[in-house]
């Protein structure tokens, strides 16, 4: 089982990030809490169901995305890199193929930078992805996580 994060270079990346008014600490915690991770992830609209979210190096993650309109997207996932608060990884097995690795940055006045890279093996399975996912990322971290949408009591 391959754990490693893959090697790429910009034009096989897909990368948006976010400033967010939470503590690092938080911030990771919707990231890794499926209790809470299920309630903002995806693009507007969407829902989740998680079917499996074991949280460790090597642990699976398990879930249907529930599109607004129509579509069930089934997602297979393994957890490769965990660091805690600051790092987050994971490889897609189902279609389409990828890497995700999200970092925490605590920026000043309690605030926290994350970055999310989408990663490919090439530049053209990225460019099938790129005209799809740019704007439904964007849309997913602007509106997804909210202290309305987490509680983070």
């Amino acid at each position: 089982m391959k754990t490693d994060i893959i090697p790429t270079t910009p034009e096989s990346e897909i990368v948006n990030f976010r400033i967010f008014n939470f503590p690092r600490e938080l911030v990771f915690r919707a990231w890794s809490a499926p209790n809470h991770l299920k309630n903002w992830w995806g693009p507007k609209g969407f829902t989740n169901t998680f079917h499996e979210f074991d949280f460790r190096v090597g642990g699976k993650w398990s879930f249907i995305m529930h599109g607004p309109d129509k579509g069930n997207y089934k997602n297979e996932c393994e957890f490769i890199q965990i660091d805690s608060p600051s790092l987050i990884a994971w490889k897609r097995h189902s279609k389409p193929i990828f890497q995700v690795v999200a970092t925490f940055e605590e920026v000043p006045d309690m605030k926290t930078k994350l970055v999310f890279k989408m990663l490919f093996d090439t530049p053209e399975e990225c460019n099938k992805l790129k005209p799809f996912v740019v704007d439904k990322n964007e849309a997913k971290y602007s509106v997804g996580l909210t202290a309305q949408k987490i509680n983070f009591k």
